[in-house]
C-alpha cells in the first residue's frame, strides 16, 4: 500500500512538472531567431535578431540597437513595415554620422536630446562633450549609443543587448553598464532599460523610431493624441527655456485627436523655430511612482492601424520629420519625403543637466537607471 502511494505521488508530480513546463512555453510563444547582418568597416560582426509574434514582426539589429523593421497588420490583416529605415547594414553605416544624421531605429545615448553647447556641470566638476547640432550636442554626440555594436542574447519573447559605455566615452563621466531589453507579445514592442555606473554622471536613455502607420506616404493625416498639458518651449537652437507653458489654446494642444498637418504650418514663433514640432511635452501622466502610463496615441484612418504609447517617464518628444527632405534613400531605394514619418521618443526633458528645476537625469554609483516603454500597436 505505501508503494503503490509512493508510486501514485511521484507520477502526480512528474505530470505536475510537464504540466507547468508546459504552460511555460505557451506562454512563451514569440520565434525569436538572428542571423548575421554584415560587418562594420573594422570587421565587426553585426546580427539581425528577428521576433515573430505571429501577428507582429520585428526586427531588431545589434549594430546601434536598431528596430530595422516592424511588420504590423492592419484593419484587414495586411501587414506593412511602420518604420523608416534602410535595406541593409551599409545604408546605416553610411548615414549614421554627421549633422545630417536622422538615427533610424536606434537606440540613443548616453543622453536622448539636446544639452547646450555640449556642457554641463555635475557637482562643481564641468564636462565638455563633442557637438554635432550647431553649438549643442545632439543624442549622445558624433558617438553615441546609434552608432556601436552591441552584445546580445536571445531571452525570452525578445533579445537582450548590452553595452559598456567606458569613463570618458563621448565626454561623460563613469563607466556605464547599459543593457536594454526588446520583447514582442500580442502587438506590444516593449523595451526595458536599466544601466549602473560607477562615478556620478547622467543619463537619459530612449529609442529613435520614425512611425508611419500607413506604411507609406506621409504622417500628416495621422491622428495624434498626447497626455501632456504643458510643453518645454524652444530657443534657435532648440534648447528649453526653461518653461513648461500650457499647451491650452496653441497649435502644441494634443489632447484630443487631431491631425499632425492641422496646425503645422501656423503662425507661431515655436513652429517656425522647430520647422513643425520637435518638442518636448511635459507629460500629465509622469510620476515618481514609475508606474506605465498611456502617453500618447497616433491612428491612421487609411490602414486603421493604432499606435499606443505607454512609459514610466515624464517627458516625451514629438518630432514630426521636419529636417527630412528626400535627400536620404530609404528602404527600397525610395526617398524620405519631409514628413514621411514621426518620432515619439520617450524621455526626461531636453538639456536636464543645466536645468535643475527640470527632474534630474543623474545616476550615483549603487543606483540603478531603469525605465519601461511598450509601443502597443492594433487597429479599428
Amino acid at each position: 500500500m505505501t508503494i503503490g502511494c509512493e508510486r501514485i505521488l511521484r507520477t502526480i508530480a512528474f505530470s505536475g512538472f510537464w504540466l507547468a513546463l508546459f504552460s511555460i512555453n505557451a506562454e512563451a510563444k514569440t520565434k525569436v531567431t538572428s542571423e548575421p547582418f554584415g560587418k562594420t568597416p573594422d570587421g565587426t560582426p553585426v546580427e539581425i535578431y528577428t521576433l515573430n509574434d505571429g501577428a507582429c514582426e520585428a526586427r531588431i539589429g545589434t549594430y546601434g540597437g536598431i528596430v530595422v523593421s516592424l511588420n504590423v497588420p492592419d484593419r484587414d490583416g495586411k501587414p506593412a513595415d511602420v518604420v523608416l529605415g534602410f535595406d541593409n547594414l551599409d545604408g546605416y553605416l553610411s548615414n549614421f554620422k554627421g549633422p545630417s544624421d536622422a538615427f533610424f531605429g536606434a537606440l540613443i545615448g548616453r543622453y536622448a536630446n539636446r544639452i547646450a553647447h555640449g556642457s554641463f556641470s555635475l557637482h562643481g566638476e564641468k564636462y565638455s562633450l563633442p557637438l554635432n547640432n550647431g553649438e549643442n550636442s545632439l543624442h549622445g554626440g558624433p558617438h553615441g549609443f546609434n552608432n556601436v555594436v552591441w552584445k546580445a542574447k536571445p531571452i525570452a519573447n525578445g533579445v537582450e543587448l548590452t553595452y559598456l559605455s567606458k569613463d570618458g566615452e563621448a565626454g561623460y563621466p563613469g563607466n556605464l553598464s547599459a543593457t536594454v531589453r526588446y520583447t514582442l507579445v500580442k502587438g506590444d514592442l516593449r523595451i526595458e532599460y536599466s544601466a549602473t555606473t560607477d562615478k556620478d554622471t547622467v543619463v537619459n536613455l530612449t529609442n529613435h523610431s520614425y512611425f508611419n502607420l500607413a506604411g507609406q506616404g506621409d504622417i500628416l493625416n495621422h491622428q495624434l493624441t498626447l497626455h501632456a498639458s504643458r510643453f518645454t518651449p524652444v530657443d534657435a537652437g532648440l534648447i528649453p527655456t526653461g518653461e513648461l507653458k500650457p499647451v491650452a489654446s496653441s497649435p502644441f494642444d494634443f489632447r484630443k485627436p487631431t491631425a499632425v498637418g492641422a496646425r503645422i504650418n501656423a503662425d507661431d514663433e515655436q513652429l517656425h523655430l522647430g520647422r513643425g514640432y520637435d518638442h518636448n511635452w511635459v507629460l500629465d501622466t509622469g510620476s515618481a511612482d514609475g508606474k506605465l502610463a498611456e502617453a500618447a496615441e497616433v491612428y491612421d484612418p487609411s490602414s486603421g492601424r493604432v499606435l499606443k504609447v505607454l512609459t514610466d517617464q515624464p517627458g516625451i518628444q514629438f518630432y514630426s520629420g521636419n529636417f527630412l527632405d528626400g535627400s536620404i534613400k530609404g528602404k527600397g531605394g525610395k526617398p524620405d519625403e519631409l514628413h514621411a514619418g514621426l518620432c515619439l521618443e520617450t524621455q526626461h526633458f531636453p538639456d536636464s543637466p543645466n536645468h535643475p528645476d527640470f527632474p534630474t537625469t543623474e545616476l550615483k554609483p549603487g543606483e540603478r537607471y531603469h525605465t519601461i516603454t511598450v509601443y502597443s500597436f492594433s487597429s479599428r
